[in-house]
């Protein structure tokens, strides 16, 4: 006789599928993790920067306050540690992560990161990333998921790193790359700009990997510092117009969204700023910013100018671009120009900004996908342009003028080597004299701003002097 307990109805229970085992249980849908996952995709399939699509997809999926942190945690973490969980998943498969379909990867790459460097519990961190994997990628692919996911927990962070990384005594750059997540020819870039310091070069990488804080330009003679502070920022070390938001976004200030300040990193300010106090044995009214696009030293140098008399003139050689520059500036002229090819003529400004286009190395913890989209066979070309601007640029200016030259970038390939090249036609000046409130700049003549030493992007300036015709 059959015992059917406490079910009255006298049925069998159903298992899902008839003589099969039971169905596992719908999967949960997480908004948090399926926006981060969807932008890990965009990153990957359309090469989309996270720093300008995430803020979108929060606003137009309604995602807000912790659900909007744990997203952005995920996202911006998951895409800084690819290369430190690529070699733990590695470690774990038994086929290397480029033969994984990339869906799959990187839900599994955002498991990782949740079971590595948060304090998200094992179990919730397996659970949700299976979850997504069902739903976004397939039931087969959620097993191997599975499986790859729990060996991963079976380890800490050090540990792993311990496993994977090579000994530093035995391979320094290897060590770093993968401890710091960062392309190997990123770590050597970064250790030849620092002088060959192992420990410097960890700090630089660490510092790399951490969230910037959300840095603040009240523009001379339409915002104050004072205000910015009342409104729940806090005075920069550094800048006489800086300012650092504790939290929030900084779209709700009023400042902010009128115009008279924005969201500018410290170095950014302070490169612009050293150009303007740089004496000059003649007239000085006419300024000129080259590639100014999106225009964050052109809206200072536009504030800056407007209080002593001069006028700015920015171009760039993008129309989108010179539009972003049209919006920040409010007495400027802006141009459409290929600063190759200038319109304007030689020898007629006074002052000129050049914020060269660059590798963007300085500006890796803003922009956590770009160490993995930069390609170091790209660089000679790069520099190449550098080389045209600055000789343009210089050429631009009047004998006594001086030129602003600026990379967010310490590789030495886009800095003192393109510098370098310009002796006959200029006297390079001390810029650490130029920026008296900054220590650490570095032996001179130049400027060189670091994440780990200033909390600024690694900005680097060269103040140059045109020399008498």
């Amino acid at each position: 006789m059959t015992n059917r307990g406490n079910n009255p109805s006298g049925r069998a229970r159903s298992t899902g599928r008839r003589g099969g085992p039971p169905r596992p249980p719908k999967p949960v849908r997480d908004e948090a993790r399926n926006a981060a996952y969807d932008l890990m995709r965009a990153v990957d399939e359309r090469d989309a920067y996270a720093n300008l699509l995430l803020p979108q997809m929060l606003r137009q999926r309604d995602i807000t306050g912790r659900d909007a942190a744990l997203a952005t945690e995920l996202a911006y973490g998951t895409l800084r540690g690819l290369g430190t969980y690529d070699e733990v998943i590695a470690a774990c498969s038994d086929r290397p992560p480029e033969e994984i379909d990339p869906p799959l990867l990187d839900a599994m790459r955002l498991g990782v990161h949740q079971l590595l460097r948060t304090r998200i519990p094992a179990h919730a961190a397996v659970s949700a990333t299976i979850d997504l994997v069902r739903l976004r990628v397939g039931q087969g692919p959620s097993r191997f998921a599975n499986a790859i996911l729990r060996k991963v927990s079976q380890r800490s962070l050090d540990e792993w790193l311990k496993a994977v990384a090579p000994p530093v005594e035995d391979d320094p750059i290897g060590h770093l790359a993968i401890t710091y997540s960062h392309p190997k020819w990123i770590v050597t870039a970064l250790r030849d700009a620092v002088g060959g310091s192992i420990d410097e070069t960890a700090k630089a990488l660490e510092a790399d990997n951490e969230r910037p804080r959300v840095a603040l330009v009240a523009r001379p003679g339409r915002a104050t510092i004072d205000e910015l502070v009342d409104a729940g920022a806090e005075p920069a070390p550094y800048s006489p117009y800086g300012a650092y938001l504790v939290d929030g976004d900084p779209g709700r200030l009023k400042a902010v969204g009128e115009a008279r300040a924005a969201v500018q990193d410290e170095a950014s300010q302070l490169v612009a700023l050293a150009l303007t106090r740089v004496p000059l044995d003649d007239r000085d009214g006419t300024w000129l910013d080259m590639c100014a696009g999106p225009g964050g030293k052109a809206g200072l140098l536009d504030a800056v100018a407007a209080q002593t008399g001069a006028r700015l003139l920015a171009g760039d050689s993008q129309e989108h671009r010179a539009r972003l520059v049209w919006q920040a500036t409010k007495e400027a002229a802006v141009v459409v120009a290929d600063g190759t090819n200038p319109p304007w003529r030689e020898g007629v400004f006074d002052r000129v900004m050049l914020d060269a286009p660059c590798t963007g190395l300085g500006a890796l913890r803003r922009r956590p996908e770009a160490r993995w989209r930069r390609d170091p066979r790209g660089i000679p070309d790069l520099t190449a342009l550098q080389r045209a601007l600055l000789k343009e640029a210089l050429r631009a200016v009047r004998p006594g003028g001086v030129v602003a030259y600026v990379t967010c970038s310490p590789h030495i390939a886009e800095t003192r080597a393109v510098v370098g090249d310009m002796g006959e036609l200029a006297e390079t000046l001390d810029a650490r004299a130029y920026l008296p409130e900054v220590p650490g700049l570095g032996d001179g003549p130049y400027a060189q701003f670091w994440p780990h030493r200033h909390g600024t992007d690694a900005m680097f300036l060269a103040l140059l002097r045109r020399r008498a015709v």
